[in-house]
């Protein structure tokens, strides 16, 4: 009877982990495999212990309570801290405020000088985002992050629009080093985050990001910047 009921919740494991494998990223599925094997192991140790068999039982469960760690535990109960600021980065420059969403990969942003202060990036049209463009390359800032959403949402943009303002002088100028604020609106985290979600979050918005990936080079390097500001704090 035991060894029945072992086989059928070895069923529903089985279940669940194809259906976590059709689903998720490649780091969820990680994640996934390491929660559903500790769940496993947890079991086998009791069914060992009950059976008399503790030889076995205490290095199994030792090794399913590995595996689960306090990352699997935080899955079971439903509790994630890297969730808790939403799940959207902010990067701010004088020209935009650009959002990037953790799941999705969608890049937004909200104009914040020039003609068109005040509205959002997606309702304007392909004329208007080359006027702002334009005008995006009296700051180095704006025009990096101006071009991050214009990769993303016009293909060929760069052949389409008039070459002749990038003539114009850019501002060399910095904002100075990145502030802690900065850094925690950039991953998407809350101030009481530790070493461990924002290593979890950079990895995560990498993935979305990374040149590699169709990214952009800009985005990736706020982040690299927003981890290592973080990481040095802490």
């Amino acid at each position: 009877m035991i060894y029945l009921l072992l086989g059928l919740v070895l069923l529903v494991v089985f279940i669940a982990m194809m259906r976590q494998f059709v689903q998720a990223n490649p780091a969820r599925l990680a994640q996934s495999i390491r929660t559903y094997g500790g769940i496993l192991l947890m079991i086998l140790a009791g069914v060992f212990a009950v059976t008399g068999r503790f030889a076995l039982a205490i290095p199994a469960f030792g090794f399913g309570l590995s595996l689960l760690g306090l990352a699997g535990l935080r899955n079971l109960s439903g509790y994630n801290p890297q969730k808790t600021a939403g799940q959207q980065s902010q990067v701010r420059s004088a020209m935009v405020e650009m959002e990037l969403d953790h799941d999705t990969g969608a890049l937004s942003g909200t104009v914040l000088a020039g003609s068109f202060q005040g509205r959002r990036l997606d309702d304007l049209t392909d004329e208007e985002l080359q006027t702002f463009w334009q005008e995006a390359h009296q700051d180095d800032q704006s025009l990096k992050l101006v071009e991050a959403y214009l990769d993303r949402r016009l293909a060929g943009w760069r052949e389409d629009f008039e070459p002749d303002a990038t003539h114009r002088q850019r501002s060399a100028s910095s904002s100075g080093p990145m502030t802690d604020e900065e850094a925690y609106q950039i991953l998407g985290l809350s101030p009481d985050a530790g070493d461990a979600e924002i290593r979890a979050a950079h990895r995560r918005l990498m993935m979305r990001v990374h040149p590699d990936q169709g990214g952009s080079g800009f985005l990736a390097a706020k982040i690299n910047e927003a981890k290592d500001t973080l990481l040095r704090r802490h």
